[in-house]
């Protein structure tokens, strides 16, 4: 393929897949955005607007709208953004519709529930002939839509493909780093939403900042250690797509895993705080999958556990946070 990428297709009506695709064309692309609501769409095409996803925001009046996948042949590279756990049928109804070494990149948060892999995996066996890249990284969708500096790392095995989409995208203000390493920057990315409900679970509870701190901290540990059996590289859990995700996930309410830890920690049930919350929360999915990895592989994340029998039912929060702080006195190495 060319090294020049003029124009970006966005799969995903939502908040962020919306956000990418404005920051494609404040880039200078020509960009088209894929949504599966035709009211989304056509609201987008009128108005300028995503009243839904980013209400009380413009949108460049040069955006387009389509409800149609087959209009993404046309595109230089795809931007892949609708939730995890749709990611596997979303790419193979994309298949018939893309050429070859088309860029197609990750922006979803999360492991695959059903399988427990990891966003590369599924999209290498869902569009095999693409040419995989990731975005991730502490970005809100607000915040990109409104202009304020955002930085975020893209990861691509081939450097000149990677390079090449880091120019399409990114602009003044939506600042994006290379890397070639694909699994750490997704690892990152999914991990990070298990432990932004605990971060919730803390806050809503009234545990305080030295908690706070504490949990997202031993929660970092948890993340370099099941990310090593991975495969990530242990520098890039400590840059944006890890620590930095990380950190502003679990440090901001604009967080839909932060705020449904929250109204866990606040005394709401499950099917309340998800009703209350109206968006996905990936930590919900990701959980189960991280913690059947992590037994797999003989790893302890005691963190990621307890958010998962929280979800489940097996836990309450109290008896999860007591759980917690009784466990033994160790090394923190």
């Amino acid at each position: 393929m060319s090294a020049s990428i003029d124009s970006i297709g966005v799969v995903g009506g939502g908040a962020w897949g919306t956000a990418l695709a404005e920051a494609a064309r404040l880039a200078g692309r020509q960009t088209l955005l894929w949504a599966r609501d035709p009211s989304v769409v056509d609201e987008i095409n009128a108005r300028h607007t995503n009243a839904a996803y980013l209400p009380g925001l413009s949108l460049d009046a040069e955006l387009t709208a389509t409800s149609d996948l087959a209009r993404l042949s046309k595109v230089d590279a795809i931007l892949l953004a609708t939730p995890a756990q749709t990611q596997r049928a979303m790419a193979l109804a994309l298949a018939p519709h893309i050429a070859p070494g088309t860029p197609v990149v990750i922006c979803s948060k999360g492991l695959e529930t059903s399988t427990g892999k990891l966003m590369t995996d599924v999209l290498a066996e869902s569009l095999p002939a693409c040419t995989m890249a990731v975005l991730s990284g502490p970005g809100f969708a607000e915040d990109v839509v409104r202009g304020l500096p955002t930085a975020l790392t893209l990861a691509c095995a081939d450097e000149a493909i990677g390079m090449a989409l880091v120019t399409a995208i990114g602009c003044r203000h939506f600042r994006l780093y290379w890397t070639d390493d694909t699994t750490g920057v997704v690892f990152g990315g999914a991990m990070k939403n298990v432990l932004a409900i605990a971060a919730g679970i803390v806050d809503g509870r009234g545990l305080g900042a030295s908690a706070h701190a504490a949990l997202v901290t031993r929660g970092f540990a948890e993340m370099r250690r099941l990310g090593a059996a991975f495969g990530a590289n242990p520098d890039t859990l400590v840059g944006l797509s890890g620590l930095g995700d990380l950190l502003l996930t679990c440090g901001s309410p604009q967080s839909r895993n932060m705020r449904l830890g929250r109204l866990l920690g606040k005394g709401r049930t499950l099917a309340e705080a998800l009703t209350e919350l109206h968006s996905t929360a990936e930590g919900v999915y990701t959980a189960a999958a991280a913690v059947r990895s992590a037994d797999a592989h003989g790893i302890e994340v005691p963190i990621a556990a307890a958010v998962h029998a929280i979800i489940e039912g097996m836990l309450s929060v109290d008896a999860a946070i007591e759980g917690l702080l009784s466990r033994p006195f160790r090394s923190e190495m």
